[in-house]
């Protein structure tokens, strides 16, 4: 009804049918202005009489109320039959809207509608807001009713519903909003329902193998992008395009098409499209319920699992159950068996079921259930009873585990945990063994994770938000370790990683980059080492392998540049546009990539990953973190990557290392394409690609090949010569030492060949030591080698001094016994000091601080760190002194009187002979040590220089006796004429002749 073009009123009225042709000429008692006319009058809602009550039924275009079908519990919705005990319903058309709204009032006019209801003002104040709202409204074409339903505050906000006969065109509704919002200076929010429709697919429920769409249509363009809602048990889901959903648009419909359907598309949908002005919003929306009719996940198992047979003739009871995936569909159950002495019987429960099975081994008993859901759709799982016959091989029931059939493997669930635990029974020619036990069981709260890991790309909510939700959960539970302290659990945890990284395109938020960071943080944990390495890798990728490969993917997806430090990674981002270089440091590993342009780097470092990793070669062991190195643009023309590794532990002396990257083909480390830069630098490693990189260090010092005989064969002819020398010294003592000065040469000589007989032996020994006595036997020789060869220095210095002391004093003479004490307590006492002040020093001995089980010698650390300085600074003094005093003597001897009396030419020549024994001995013992010298200076890995001087030093080194013999007895005059004296007095006459004849022609 319309009055003056300004207002429309809607009525509604029940009338007999046959009222309906006079329906115009009764409306004239009622209105008494006669401008006003009644016009589109239409029947909604026909009903007849039955036994209780009227059964009604809506006319075509036409469907029950919201209102009718909340009150009757869901059963007067759509446009169906129903049946009314009381007032009955009334059909409101299929283009009715409901406007439901708030206005948001400021200034004082209408706080008075904050007061009580009973109240004079409060009527007063709503009366004049409902005539202003119903002013405006009310011109709208198919106007019904406003009712203002609740006051708030916040200001003053209004809550009201209008009511709407027929569709509302978007722009009318937008432009007597604005009308409203500016005439109150009030801001509004409208939900209209009824502007746009949402057509359901036809059948309900939805089938489990049906692929449904729901179209949201509209009469009008609303020039806005549609939303679509899924409310499920509570919470609400934003609908995008996903694997699972698909989400099309056009100019009047918007259309959303399941293609798998499961208990997580169950639920009310809504479709919308929302208007934002200045001041006011409306949102236009449609909802409706899918009931879906679900297939359930079975897991069937037979009790006993492996029923055995005691003797041919048994027939066994056997119970087989089907646990169902928990949802609310009611399904009918049946069973069908196969090979079965009798049976199936099932059971009241309808998920199990007993059967007999025979101990016939010629059958293969199988049992099958199967389960029919409300669309007759199937889904069956089959079990097959492995039964133990009578001359069957199984493995005895052993604490959880019961019976098992030789060649299968047992299967227990686990307690309170996600997924089973397995026990294979192995079978041998003789006998069953139980293998180890291979658990599987993922605590719940993990597998959570893992479960929202698995959908966050199906459609159900925004791909962005899913994957920020499950990184925030994945922190919180790896935040304790006790969560994840087991492979299964750390494996679930690395598959959420991994499943993230296949699915998401960016993170781009810092709580988000934080989350991510510290979660894959937590995984490293030290005290998650166990967790890492005790149990099965999946296929030919380790866990390691595939956290690692996540890494770096999940890296690449990061757009944020602030990045914090975590415990267990450190994540450095630089954006080099057009520089030939960008540096980097993580964990003081300082990183510099030099390339023409390789815009955003991203260096990430990873404590402990490096010890996860699969090593294929065992001589080596990782000596640094796992840094890797990315760019934004994966393919690089040319690219060097200088890498200044912070080693783990020391390098060692002579151990070799090498530059690694991480090569996915082969699943190892490979030197290829990284170059070690040497000792000198010994952690800058330069590599020439893009990977994850590290150090790898030598587990044993370089080898130089044929050194090891050299010294067996050098050790043991000195040995043998020294033995030799020792003999022809107590042979020929008595003819050769007849001065002072002899006797302290030959009896230094004596001292000397002793100490280093007994240290040439004691290395001999030591080259041959087995593991199992090395520790007990390699400290002990050390100490003598290390007294032994310091004493011979030092009766070396006790010579050199004597002959000093007679060069500058000439008429002072030492007595033998004066010379004999303090020479032993030069050549024995100070050695043996050293030596024990040493031991004590380094930790008593300790391996690896005094020295070394690998070479059973002294320690070298660096220059002036290590027990060797012990050795060597005493060494070099006595070589030093040795010199000088050589020098002096020859000078002293030298400037010696010509006319001497027999007794000094006799001295003269004693001292001579020392002095030549001397200048042989000291270059001979001081070369070798000077190559001694370089040797414990220079490393294996400098260069093909270094193994030149280890030959030398082993050469001159071991051979020392025979050097020994050969100078000090056979090249000797004095010893070799005691020598051909001593032949001829114990030699027979014609041998005797012969010999002088020699010498006399030799002579």
């Amino acid at each position: 009804m319309e009055k003056n073009s300004t207002q429309m009123y809607y009525f509604k009225m029940t009338i007999e049918e046959s009222a309906i042709a006079n329906i115009t000429a009764r409306w004239t008692p009622f209105v008494s202005n006669t401008d006003v006319k009644v016009d589109d009058v239409k029947m909604t809602t026909i009903c007849q009489s039955v036994p209780g009550g009227a059964e009604c039924s809506c006319q075509p275009d036409f469907r029950w109320s919201d209102r009718v079908c909340q009150e009757s519990e869901g059963k007067c919705c759509g446009d169906e039959k129903c049946t009314f005990t009381n007032n009955a319903g009334v059909c409101v058309s299929n283009d009715t809207v409901v406007v439901n709204g708030s206005i948001t009032l400021s200034g004082e006019n209408y706080y008075d509608c904050l007061k009580e209801e009973v109240l004079e003002q409060f009527k007063q104040c709503n009366n004049k807001l409902l005539r202003e709202m119903k002013t405006v409204y009310s011109t709208l074409p198919g106007f019904d009713v406003i009712t203002i339903s609740n006051y708030r505050i916040g200001s003053v906000i209004a809550d009201f519903e209008i009511y709407f006969a027929q569709n509302v065109k978007r722009q009318e509704l937008r432009e007597k909003t604005e009308r409203l919002s500016s005439h109150l200076l009030a801001s509004v929010d409208l939900e209209t329902k009824g502007v746009v429709r949402l057509i359901m697919p036809p059948n309900s429920p939805v089938c489990y193998y049906d692929k449904p769409e729901l179209r949201c249509v509209s009469q009008e363009d609303l020039n806005t992008p549609p939303v679509w809602q899924l409310r499920r048990d509570g919470t609400v889901f934003e609908i995008f395009n996903g694997t699972e959903a698909e989400v099309t648009t056009a100019p009047l419909e918007t259309k959303l098409t399941l293609r798998n359907i499961s208990e997580l598309w169950a639920g009310k949908y809504t479709c919308m499209f929302k208007q934002k002005l200045s001041s006011i919003n409306i949102t236009h929306k449609a909802s409706a319920a899918i009931d879906i009719s679900l297939l359930p996940k079975i897991d069937i198992t037979n009790a006993p699992a492996f029923p055995r047979c005691r003797n041919s003739s048994d027939v066994l009871s056997v119970r087989v159950r089907c646990e169902l995936e928990s949802n609310k569909e009611m399904y009918i159950g049946t069973w069908t068996g196969f090979n079965l002495f009798t049976g199936p019987f099932q059971l009241p429960d309808d998920h199990s079921s007993d059967v007999i099975v025979s101990c016939d081994e010629t059958l293969n008993p199988s049992v099958t259930c199967t389960f029919k859901n409300r669309c007759n759709e199937e889904r069956n799982a089959t079990v097959v009873v492995n039964v133990i016959y009578e001359n069957n091989q199984f493995c005895a029931a052993e604490g959880d585990w019961e019976d098992t059939k030789a060649g299968f493997t047992a299967v227990l669930k686990c307690i309170d945990a996600a997924g089973p635990r397995r026990r294979k029974c192995k079978q041998t020619p003789t006998q069953a063994i139980w293998e180890p036990e291979v658990s599987t069981c993922v605590k719940q709260i993990v597998n959570s994770v893992l479960q929202q890991a698995n959908i966050i790309d199906i459609g159900l909510g925004s791909l962005h938000e899913n994957a920020a939700n499950v990184f925030s959960l994945l922190e919180n539970v790896t935040n304790n370790t006790a969560t994840i302290n087991t492979f299964a659990d750390m494996s679930a945890s690395v598959e959420v990683l991994t499943k993230l990284s296949q699915k998401i395109k960016s993170i781009n938020t810092e709580s988000t980059v934080n989350d991510f960071l510290e979660s894959s943080s937590n995984l490293l944990e030290k005290s998650l080492n166990e967790s890492w390495t005790t149990g099965l890798d999946e296929g030919n990728i380790s866990l390691a392998e595939s956290y690692l490969d996540s890494l770096e993917k999940l890296i690449q997806l990061t757009n944020v540049t602030r990045v914090p430090k975590k415990k267990n990674i450190e994540l450095a981002a630089s954006n080099c546009p057009n520089r030939s270089k960008c540096q980097s440091t993580v964990f003081n590993n300082n990183v510099v990539l030099v390339s023409s342009d390789p815009g955003s780097v991203k260096t990430a470092g990873f404590k402990e990953l490096e010890n996860y990793l699969p090593n294929k070669d065992e001589r080596y062991e990782p000596n640094s973190i796992v840094v890797s190195v990315t760019t934004e643009r994966k393919q690089l023309d040319s690219v060097e990557v200088k890498i200044n590794f912070s080693l783990i532990r020391p390098r060692a002396r002579d151990v070799d290392m090498k530059c690694v990257a991480w090569d996915n083909g082969t699943k190892s480390w490979s030197p290829e394409g990284c170059e070690w830069m040497g000792a000198s630098d010994e952690g800058l490693c330069v590599c020439r690609h893009l990977s994850s990189f590290a150090v790898l260090m030598s587990r044993y010092p370089l080898n130089i090949n044929g050194l090891t005989e050299v010294t067996l064969v050098g050790l043991s002819v000195s040995v043998i010569a020294l033995i030799l020398t020792l003999a022809i010294e107590l042979i020929v003592w008595s003819d050769v030492v007849k001065t002072d000065t002899l006797y302290i040469r030959h009896s230094g000589n004596v001292n000397i060949c002793l100490c280093l007989l007994v240290a040439d032996f004691c290395f001999l020994v030591s080259l041959k030591l087995t593991e199992e006595n090395k520790d007990t036997w390699c400290k002990t020789f050390v100490v003598l080698k290390h007294f032994c060869y310091l004493s011979m220095f030092f009766w070396m210095l006790c010579q050199s001094s004597m002959l000093l002391h007679q060069a500058i004093f000439p008429f002072h003479r030492m007595s033998r016994k004066t010379y004999m004490r303090s020479s032993i307590v030069l050549g024995y006492v100070c050695p043996l000091l050293i030596a024990v002040i040493t031991l004590l020093s380094y930790s008593n001995g300790a391996e690896g601080e005094y020295y070394s089980k690998d070479t059973c010698w002294l320690c070298y650390s660096g220059l002036m760190k290590g027990s060797i300085h012990t050795f060597v600074i005493p060494v070099g003094i006595i070589v030093l002194f040795n010199v000088l005093s050589m020098v002096i003597v020859i000078i002293k001897i030298l400037d010696h009187p010509v006319n001497s009396d027999n007794r000094n030419g006799k001295e003269k020549k004693a001292a001579v002979t020392v002095m030549r024994a001397v200048i042989l001995l000291t270059p001979i013992f001081g070369v070798t040590w000077f190559f001694g010298f370089a040797v414990m200076l220079l490393d294996l890995t400098s260069g093909p220089i270094v193994v030149v001087v280890h030959y030398a030093f082993n050469l001159l080194n071991t051979f020392q006796g025979l050097f020994i013999l050969l100078t000090t007895c056979l090249a000797d005059k004095m010893t070799h004429e005691a020598l051909l004296k001593l032949i001829k007095k114990n030699a027979p006459a014609s041998t005797t002749e012969s010999t002088t004849q020699l010498h006399s022609t030799s002579k």
